[in-house]
């Protein structure tokens, strides 16, 4: 039967290779459970056995450590999975494990650093008259004034920014963005466009107009918009590598490009933005995967009340 189930997975689900192999080793946990406890079919399993193989997921035991909410969770998920599946094909006639939920994993806030870090990450990339100094200031400007994911901003296409018809360029203007945006590509395929600010737009002209095309030459041709130093495309870790760069010499430690997004929100929301508006430009599916920003907005307002109030204090 968990070959089975497994073979739904990977053929009718298409549960990528990593997500197969973690539910096969979670069932295969969750069998000697049931053969420990006398039971050799799903058919006889209750749900008091669901209900001790999860208490045993987080205590642990001589060969298996205690597991976290969010392991233990997966590894419950894995296990109703294979109940319904049972029930489906006629195997058991019940489903023992419908109301065993998996355990409440804590909510972890995004992380965000200062506006005056971020300042200090963007000017940390390098000589301005390098080419390839150019590209990374314009990949770090796309990240935070976009709130691109990495994925995202790679995966760009020199046709993707759109530019003000009336915008030149190759002058460093200092009017507003206009029509400037970008089209980002996100989970699920689903696009979205954004707005291009004046420092990402900036950086991009630059890096267009005088680095772009010399780091091109070296390669065979490609519309990507953000190239390696051998003219193909920047990957990930190329980008990330960027980054890690970056945030060494701004004397920064534990920047992810996921941070830059993060703090892309929570500047936003800070700034007053309607948290509507920022799932929209994070392209978030449901706004309830965007306020957890909101939490973090609400720690900073307790800490601007505590410090400024004069009634504050306890």
């Amino acid at each position: 039967m968990l070959s089975s189930y497994l073979a739904h997975l990977a053929v009718e689900r298409g549960l990528s290779a990593n997500t197969l192999a973690s539910y096969r080793r979670d069932l295969r946990r969750y069998v000697e459970h049931l053969e420990a406890r006398g039971l050799a079919t799903l058919a006889d399993v209750a749900e008091g056995d669901v209900v001790a193989f999860l208490a045993a997921l987080r205590e642990g035991d001589d060969h298996h450590p205690a597991l976290v909410a969010s392991s233990a969770a997966r590894a419950v998920s894995a296990v109703r999975g294979l109940h319904r599946f049972a029930l489906r094909e006629g195997v058991s006639g019940h489903d023992p494990a419908h109301d065993v939920h998996p355990p409440r994993q804590m909510r972890r806030l995004p992380k965000a650093i200062s506006v005056a870090d971020v300042e200090r990450l963007l000017a940390a990339c390098g000589p301005e008259d390098s080419p390839l100094a150019l590209r990374n200031r314009a990949l770090l400007e796309v990240l935070y004034g976009t709130g691109a994911r990495i994925s995202e901003a790679v995966g760009l296409a020199v046709d993707d920014v759109s530019r003000d018809p009336g915008h030149d360029p190759g002058q460093d203007s200092e009017q507003d963005p206009g029509e400037d945006q970008v089209r980002l590509r996100g989970k699920g395929g689903r696009m979205r466009i954004v707005p291009l600010g004046r420092y990402a737009r900036r950086a991009l002209d630059a890096y267009l107009v005088r680095a772009r095309p010399s780091i091109a030459a070296h390669g065979r041709g490609t519309p990507a918009l953000f190239l390696n130093a051998r003219g193909g495309r920047l990957t990930r870790q190329g980008a990330w590598e960027v980054l890690q760069a970056a945030a060494e010499r701004a004397g920064l430690s534990g920047v992810s490009p996921h941070m830059l997004r993060h703090s892309f929100a929570t500047h936003l929301l800070d700034g007053g933005a309607d948290v509507r508006v920022v799932q929209e430009l994070l392209g978030h599916a449901s706004v309830t995967t965007t306020q957890v920003y909101t939490l973090v907005t609400v720690d900073r307002l307790r800490e601007v009340y505590a410090a400024a109030h004069p009634r504050a204090l306890n």
